[in-house]
C-alpha cells in the first residue's frame, strides 16, 4: 500500500472513530498527525507542526473572545435590535442583509474568512435571538462571502485571474465573478427554502416590546411569541449585573418598527468603536483579523475585567481544538504529497470531460479541510494539459473549480465554517458541528456535477 493511499485511509478511521465513539475529532487527529508523520512521512515534530494552523487559531480565539464580550455587555443585543428596525421589523431578510453585506465586503477586497469573522457572530446572535436556524444564518453568511469572493478586485479573483494569466489560459473576469455570484445566490435561495425561510415569511414583522410585562399579553393573543435568548450576561434575563431583562418578541402581522431595548451604555459605546475599528483595520490597512481582534478585547478587557471573566469562559476551545487537529493533518497529507498525488493521478485520465469532473471533486472535497486559494493554485496548473488540446473551454473549467473549491467553505472544518460553528450562541454545538458536516456533504457532493454540466460540459472558453 503507497504511502499517499494509507494516509487517505487514515483519515477516514479518524472520522469513523470521532462520529461513533464521539471523541473530539482535532483531538484524534492531532494522534494522526503523528502518528503518520512520523512512520509514515518520516517527519520530525517540526514537519508535523509545521501544518498547524496558526493564523487560523489566533482568528477564532479572537473573534470569539471579542464577540464573547460583546454578548457579555449587550452589544450584540443592541445590534440585534438595531437590524430588526433597519428592516421594518420583517426578519426574514435578516439572513438575506447578512448575505448582502459578506458579498459586499469581499467584493470590495476583504479576504472571505475576514468578512466572516465580522459578520458571523452579529449574524448568528440575531439568529438565537429570533428562532432562526443557526445552519441557515450560517450559510448565508459563508455563500454570501463566496458570492462576491471572485469580484475583479477582490483577492480571490485577483489570485486565480493571476494563475490563469501566468499559465497562459483564456480568462474573463466577469464570468468567474458572475459564476461564482449566481451559483452561491441559488444555493442560498435553496437553503433559505429548506430551513425554514418561508416560515419566516409568514410570520411578518416582529416587535420588540422591550419589558417582560408584554409576555403575558402576547401569549394570550398574538400571532406567537419568542422569547429573547440573546447571548451572553443579561440576554437570558438572568445575568449581568441584574439591571437588564430580555426582550419579548411579540411576532405580528404589521409593519411595526421595534423599539430599541438595550441603551447605549458606556461598554456598549466602547465595543461598537472596537468591532468598527476592526473592520476598518481589516479591509482599510489589511491586518490581520485574529490579532486585531484579540488585541482589542485585551483593551475592552482592562476597562471593564467583569466582562471578561465571563468572556474568557465563552471562546470555543472545542472548536478550536477540532479545528486545528484536522488541519494540521490535512497539513501532513501536503508535506507528503497525498494531494498532488491525487491531482495528478486525475489529470492523467484520457477522457477530458471526466478528467475535468474529477478535478472538480477533488478540489471541493480537498477545499472543504484546506485553503480554497491554496487547491486552485495547484488544480488550475494541473488542468493545463486537458485544457491545452482544446476540447475543454478553459474559462468554464477554471470557473467550475473556483466555484467548486470555495463553495464548499461551508464546511466546519474550512475557516469560514469554523468561524460560523465558534460564533453560534446558546446551541448545542455537537449538534450544530453535525448539521455543518451534513450539509458541507451535501454541497461537496452536488455542487461540483452541477458547475460541470453547466460550466464546461457546454465548451465556454
Amino acid at each position: 500500500m503507497s504511502p499517499e493511499l494509507l494516509s487517505v485511509l487514515v483519515l477516514a478511521v479518524v472520522f469513523v472513530i470521532a462520529t461513533t465513539r464521539s471523541v473530539n475529532m482535532g483531538a484524534l487527529a492531532f494522534a494522526a498527525a503523528f502518528g503518520v508523520g512520523t512512520l509514515v512521512a518520516d517527519l520530525d515534530a517540526d514537519g508535523v507542526f509545521a501544518g498547524f494552523p496558526g493564523d487560523l487559531f489566533v482568528v477564532l480565539v479572537g473573534v470569539t473572545y471579542l464577540f464573547a464580550l460583546a454578548r457579555a455587555n449587550g452589544t450584540t443585543d443592541w445590534l440585534v435590535h438595531a437590524a430588526v428596525r433597519a428592516v421594518r421589523g420583517r426578519v426574514a431578510l435578516i439572513p438575506w442583509v447578512m448575505f448582502a453585506l459578506t458579498g459586499a465586503l469581499t467584493a470590495i477586497g476583504a479576504v472571505s474568512p475576514a468578512a466572516v469573522a465580522i459578520v458571523a457572530p452579529i449574524a448568528l446572535s440575531f439568529a438565537s435571538r429570533y428562532g432562526i436556524s443557526p445552519l441557515l444564518m450560517g450559510a448565508m453568511v459563508v455563500h454570501g462571502a463566496q458570492a462576491g469572493g471572485f469580484s475583479p478586485i477582490s483577492i480571490y479573483g485577483s489570485i486565480v485571474n493571476g494563475i490563469v494569466e501566468r499559465e497562459k489560459l483564456p480568462g474573463s473576469e466577469i464570468t468567474l465573478f458572475l459564476a461564482s455570484l449566481l451559483a452561491n445566490l441559488v444555493i442560498a435561495a435553496v437553503v433559505f427554502a429548506v430551513c425554514g425561510g418561508p416560515k419566516l415569511w409568514r410570520q411578518g414583522a416582529v416587535v420588540e416590546t422591550g419589558t417582560a410585562a408584554a409576555k403575558g399579553d402576547a401569549a394570550k393573543g398574538d400571532v406567537g411569541t419568542d422569547s429573547g435568548s440573546g447571548g451572553g450576561a443579561g440576554g437570558s434575563g438572568t445575568g449581568g449585573a441584574g439591571t437588564r431583562t430580555a426582550p419579548t418578541t411579540t411576532v405580528t402581522r404589521t409593519d411595526a418598527v421595534p423599539a430599541a431595548a438595550v441603551p447605549l451604555t458606556a461598554p456598549v459605546v466602547a465595543t461598537l468603536v472596537c468591532l468598527v475599528a476592526l473592520v476598518v483595520a481589516v479591509l482599510g490597512f489589511d491586518l490581520d483579523a485574529g490579532l486585531t481582534a484579540i488585541t482589542l478585547a485585551v483593551g475592552l478587557s482592562t476597562v471593564w475585567p467583569d466582562d471578561s471573566r465571563r468572556a474568557v469562559t465563552e471562546i470555543a476551545w472545542p472548536t478550536v481544538l477540532l479545528i486545528c487537529g484536522v488541519l494540521t493533518y490535512v497539513g501532513v497529507l501536503d508535506e507528503m504529497g497525498t494531494i498532488t498525488w491525487a491531482g495528478e493521478g486525475v489529470g492523467g485520465i484520457g477522457v477530458p470531460l471526466l478528467a475535468a469532473v474529477l478535478l472538480c471533486y477533488i478540489g471541493a472535497i480537498v477545499s472543504a479541510f484546506a485553503s480554497s486559494v491554496g487547491i486552485m493554485g495547484a488544480l488550475i496548473p494541473l488542468a493545463v494539459p486537458f485544457l491545452a488540446q482544446g476540447e475543454i473551454g478553459a474559462v468554464g473549467m477554471v470557473a467550475a473549480l473556483a466555484v467548486s473549491a470555495t463553495v464548499v467553505d461551508v464546511s466546519p472544518f474550512s475557516t469560514n465554517g469554523a468561524l460560523v460553528l465558534a460564533a453560534a450562541p446558546d446551541v448545542d454545538r455537537e449538534r450544530f458541528f453535525r448539521q455543518l458536516m451534513a450539509y458541507g456533504g451535501i454541497v461537496v457532493a452536488a455542487v461540483p456535477a452541477v458547475v460541470w454540466l453547466v460550466m464546461v460540459v457546454p465548451g465556454w472558453g
